[in-house]
């Protein structure tokens, strides 16, 4: 699957992550904050369940749900 990948800072200096499969719009729930693109049709293998280097869980769990993926909030 290819995603497009979005970040926005966090108060601790830290980023979070949404992952969007490629060329869909960032869900009406999310544009009320400042993603901005890290990676556009970023590559991934469909049995990848985790991204790691973005801190996202259940990324196929979360996409079959909502439509997108996000980094855990703390």
């Amino acid at each position: 699957m290819r995603l497009d990948i979005y970040r926005r800072p966090e108060s601790d200096g830290s980023f979070s992550y949404l992952a969007v499969p490629e060329a869909r719009a960032i869900p009406e729930e999310a544009t009320n904050t400042d993603w901005v693109v890290e990676a556009r049709a970023l590559d991934v293998p469909d049995h990848e369940d985790t991204l790691q280097q973005y801190s996202i869980p259940h990324l196929n769990e979360q996409i079959a749900e909502k439509g997108y993926a996000m980094t855990p909030l703390h």
